[in-house]
C-alpha cells in the first residue's frame, strides 16, 4: 500500500472555494425557505459553480496531475540511464514518477520549499516520499533557486518542471529560470514544463535560445484547477546536438 503523500497545491484555493460553496448553499437554503425564487436560483447556481470548482481542484491536486504526468513521461520513452533535473520538485510527485522509470540513471530535485505553494513542502518530506516509493537510491534532493542553478552547463539529459516556475513573481525571474534550465541541458536533451500561466513567455525564451521541436499545448480536464479557464499547459522542447 502506497504511504507517500504529496500534499495539496496552493492549499488556500480549495479552502476558499469550499467556504464559498458553503456560503452559497446557506444563501440558497434561506432564499428557498423565504420563497425568494430568483435569489434562490442565483445562489443555487453559485453553489453548483463553487462546488464544481472545489471538486475539480481537489481531484487535480490529489489524482489528476499524477495521471497526466504518467502519460507525459511514458511518451518520452526514457532509456533508464538519464540524468534528470526537476526544477521546483516540491514533495516529489514528478520526481518519484521519473525515478521509477530509471535504472542506472538519477534524478535531482531542487526547490526553495515554500509551503504557500504546496502544503507541507519540505526537503525531508520529499526524501521520505522517495524512500516510501522505493526510489531513494535514484534520487538526490537539494535546496536552491531555479533562477541560479548550482550545476555546470550540459549536466542533464532531461529537465522537467511542474507548476513551479509561475510561482516566481516577475516575468524576468521566470525567463531566468528557463534560461538556466536550458543551460544545464545536454546537447540533444529535452525540457518538459507543465504550468498554469506564462508558458507563452517560456516558449519565446526557448525559441530565442535556439531550442528545437518547441511545442505548447493545453492538457485535459484531469489537469484543470477548477475549470477550463484554469487549465495546465504543457511545453516541450529539445536542445540541438553539438
Amino acid at each position: 500500500m502506497q504511504r507517500s503523500d504529496y500534499g495539496y497545491d496552493a492549499p488556500y484555493f480549495p479552502v476558499i472555494f469550499g467556504l464559498l460553496s458553503v456560503g452559497a448553499a446557506l444563501g440558497a437554503t434561506i432564499s428557498w425557505r423565504q420563497g425568494l425564487i430568483r435569489p434562490a436560483m442565483r445562489m443555487t447556481l453559485f453553489f453548483v459553480f463553487f462546488l464544481a470548482n472545489t471538486s475539480s481542484f481537489l481531484y487535480t491536486t490529489r489524482r489528476g496531475k499524477f495521471l497526466e504526468w504518467d502519460r507525459i513521461l511514458d511518451h518520452l520513452h526514457l532509456r533508464g540511464d538519464e540524468g534528470v533535473l526537476d526544477m521546483g520538485c516540491g514533495r516529489g510527485a514528478v520526481l518519484t514518477a521519473v525515478a521509477r522509470r530509471l535504472t542506472t540513471g538519477r534524478v535531482t530535485g531542487i526547490d526553495i520549499w515554500s509551503t504557500k505553494d504546496q502544503s507541507g513542502n519540505a526537503r525531508t518530506v520529499t526524501l521520505l516520499n522517495a524512500s516510501l516509493e522505493g526510489v531513494g537510491d535514484r534520487v538526490q534532493i537539494e535546496t536552491g533557486d531555479m533562477r541560479a542553478l548550482p550545476y555546470p552547463d550540459a549536466a542533464f539529459d532531461l529537465v522537467v518542471s511542474s507548476l513551479a516556475i509561475h510561482n516566481i513573481r516577475s516575468n524576468a525571474g521566470r525567463k531566468g529560470a528557463i534560461v538556466e534550465g536550458f543551460r544545464v541541458l545536454k546537447p540533444g536533451g529535452r525540457i518538459v514544463i507543465a504550468d498554469i500561466r506564462a508558458t507563452a513567455i517560456y516558449e519565446d525564451v526557448l525559441r530565442t535560445l535556439g531550442a528545437l521541436n518547441v511545442e505548447r499545448r493545453r492538457l485535459g480536464w484531469r489537469f484543470w484547477w477548477g475549470n477550463p479557464f484554469a487549465s495546465t499547459t504543457l511545453l516541450t522542447a529539445s536542445k540541438a546536438q553539438a
